[in-house]
Parts: structure tokens; sequence; C-alpha cells
């Protein structure tokens, strides 16, 4: 199966990258994070089109089957339409719909204000990983802390260490603030990851600061030619990726089930 989706392609490519297996099964894939099975956009079903009306209900048991452990059901849905129609009988299965969008930038400005006084740099020792996770559960908002954080962090190390591309931290003091990841996912296209500001830190132009600085990182070292985020088009920090020159590419369709 051939993934037309910028946003699911580069997702693909970055799971794989962490070590996920993909199998395809023909009208849809397999991704799987066996060392990560609380990840749930990391054991996933990539369909190749919307689900027609009534089959909703078999989708979920085609991921049950695939993944029979499994607390969540989550649904990709190969399509570049994030405003697609989709079929009513989704509540029937439980399916939430979540839309995303895709954005894309040739080069990545710097913020109007850039923050001049945390130190910006990447992420490599034991206790600034350490500190990479603390960071994420203060972010958290859905449930995935824990074990799933500290094994993503293990994947993400992993991938700087064999210089697929590199995780930067904001800090203040020693202590970290503000993070993201950008990677070299192919053919000149760069995706970041997610930029994670500390609530109590907000509004000091941190991620702004961090995007820019990453990508200075990215067209230097990785020869990046377009930059890739996918991000919440009801989330504020949209207007920080647009003020740094991202621009809305697709969209991205998202069909989930989470534990209650």
């Amino acid at each position: 199966m051939r993934v037309t989706s910028l946003g699911y392609r580069t997702d693909v490519t970055l799971r794989t990258m962490e070590g996920a297996e993909v199998t395809d099964r023909g009208d849809y894939l397999v991704v799987r994070s066996l060392d990560n099975p609380n990840f749930w956009w990391g054991n996933f079903l990539l369909l190749a089109d919307v689900p027609r009306p009534g089959a909703a209900v078999g989708w979920v048991a085609r991921f049950a089957a695939e993944f029979p452990a499994a607390q969540h059901v989550a649904l990709g849905v190969d399509t570049a339409d994030g405003d697609a129609e989709l079929p009513a009988d989704l509540a029937v299965a439980g399916l939430e719909a979540e839309r995303a969008v895709v954005m894309t930038a040739a080069e990545v400005m710097p913020p109007a204000r850039p923050n001049a006084d945390a130190e910006i740099r990447a992420l490599g020792s034991d206790a600034d990983w350490r500190q990479s996770v603390d960071l994420a559960i203060r972010c958290a908002d859905s449930g995935e802390e824990g074990t799933y954080l500290e094994r993503r962090a293990v994947a993400r190390r992993r991938m700087t260490q064999a210089g697929l591309g590199a995780w930067f931290g904001a800090f203040d003091g020693g202590r970290l603030l503000a993070q993201l990841g950008l990677f070299d996912v192919g053919s000149g296209y760069a995706r970041y990851q997610h930029v994670e500001t500390d609530p109590a830190a907000r509004r000091r132009g941190l991620a702004g600061t961090l995007l820019w600085h990453a990508g200075r990182y990215g067209h230097d070292v990785l020869g990046t030619r377009t930059f890739v985020i996918v991000a919440d088009p009801a989330d504020a920090a949209i207007r920080i990726y647009r003020a740094c020159g991202f621009a809305t590419l697709q969209g991205q369709l998202l069909l989930e089930r989470v534990p209650r």
C-alpha cells in the first residue's frame, strides 16, 4: 500500500525509524511498536480510504484481531482531505474522529521575539533525557504517561544517537522548560515531533525559538528542503507555527477509541 498522505507517510517513516514493524495487508497497513504496546499511535491500522457506511464495526474487529491485548483503537485514514465526510456508524462502533492539519515550510523563520534568556541545545546526557520524560509528564493531557513516555524517550534518544535527527530543549537554570524533535524522513523532508512547553513557562517565546533553532539545524546538517509539522487546528500553538513560516498543505484524519 502506497501512503499518499504526507502526514501519515512521515508518521510511518518515524515509527519505522523507532523500530516499529509495518505489515501491508493490501487495503491497510499494520504499524506495530512491539517495545511500546501502550503507545496508541505507535500501534495502529492505516486504512487506504475512509470506511464505507456500515464498515466501522468491522474495522474495530480487525483492529482487535491485530492487537488483541490493546485497550485502545487507533485507525488512520490515508487521505489528504481532513474534512472528508464520515459515515454515521462510526459512533456506533465507539469511534471518534480527530482532524489535524499537515503544515510545511521551506524555511523556518525566527519568531518576532525570540527568547534570548534560555539555553537552547540538543539533549545528550542521561539527566537531559530524564528531564525530557518529566517535562512530557507535566504536559500530558491524554492519560498516556509513565512507562509509555519513558519508552518513547528511549526510542527518541536511540534515533538521535544514530544521527537521524536531534531532540532540542530550552533550559533555564538547568531545568528543561520546552522541547521538540526534528528528524530526517527522506527525500529532503524533515518532520518536527512533539513541541511541548511546560505549562508554567508558556508565553515566553520558547516554542518559536526552538522551532527556529531546530530549523537551522535541519537546513545546515540534515539538508532539509521541506519542514513538516502536524498540528491540531484548535490548538493555540498553531499560531506559533504560522508565525514561523508554516502553511497548511493537507488535512489528516484519525479515528480512535481511547480507554476511559
